[in-house]
């Protein structure tokens, strides 16, 4: 009994042995491979930076990370010292590196976010969330649909129900202004983070419509719900459809 005793002892000391080296042996390979990989600095967004913001003002919303020399993009910039005077193309996200194509002189930026507005139309602004602005793939220049949607009282027919139909077809977008992302943990690699998660925040819209149709997107963004189609110039119009309960599967 007592043998049998010690001979189990035993192999519960070799089995925590065996288990303590297997360990040491993985936390030394992970050591000599880190050992092995080159690194370089690379500048890394820390802080949302909005589009059209001076590169003398990203300052504090940047760092200066080490990453892989793998995953280091080939315009990834180390410093701002050959950017002077530029501004942000793009809204840039926490954990991007910052590319040198992303900064760009003021001119350029204005000429790329500017869209004039049709002769007798005016401007009107909206705030949508992600899913409502395809995913947030909408930009300046870009013809939407908007669609109406009422829990009720918005159809002659049925005033009780709940309706929806597509009621604005290829207006023009002027504009596209996003909410500052919130900051995401960065990737050992520098990559963007965002490339692979859903948009967050919301985005203010901005279209140019007649006055009618300004006040039409006024009062249904204050008592219904508007959600908006990518409408090319060339997408087919089957007519004013209204989606209700009863005729939604027809």
């Amino acid at each position: 009994m007592k043998s049998r005793l010690l001979a189990g002892t035993a192999a519960v000391a070799l089995a925590l042995v065996g288990a303590l080296l297997i360990i040491v042996y993985a936390n030394g390979a992970d050591a000599r491979a880190m050992a092995n990989m080159e690194v370089r600095e690379v500048l890394v967004v820390e802080k949302a930076i909005p589009a059209g913001t001076p590169v003398n003002d990203m300052a504090s919303s940047l760092v200066i990370q080490d990453v892989p020399a793998a995953g280091i993009a080939a315009t990834a910039l180390t410093s701002l010292d050959s950017k002077a005077g530029t501004v942000a193309a793009v809204d840039l996200v926490p954990g991007e590196q910052l590319l040198a194509e992303r900064l760009i002189a003021p001119e350029d930026a204005t000429a790329k976010g500017t869209v004039e507005v049709p002769a007798g139309l005016q401007e009107v602004t909206f705030e949508l969330e992600p899913k409502r602005v395809v995913g947030g793939r909408i930009e300046a220049g870009d013809h939407v649909g908007i669609g109406f949607s009422f829990a009720a009282g918005a159809d002659k027919a049925k005033p009780l129900e709940s309706s929806t139909q597509l009621t604005l077809r290829k207006v023009l977008v002027t504009a596209v202004q996003r909410a500052p992302q919130t900051s995401a943990e960065k990737p050992a690699d520098g990559s963007n983070p965002q490339d692979t998660t859903l948009p967050q925040g919301s985005f203010m819209v901005t279209v140019a419509v007649s006055d009618v149709d300004a006040t039409k997107i006024i009062y249904s963004s204050n008592n219904g719900d508007l959600w908006l189609t990518k409408e090319p110039l060339d997408a087919k119009d089957n007519g004013g459809f209204i989606a209700r309960k009863d005729t939604v599967y027809k």
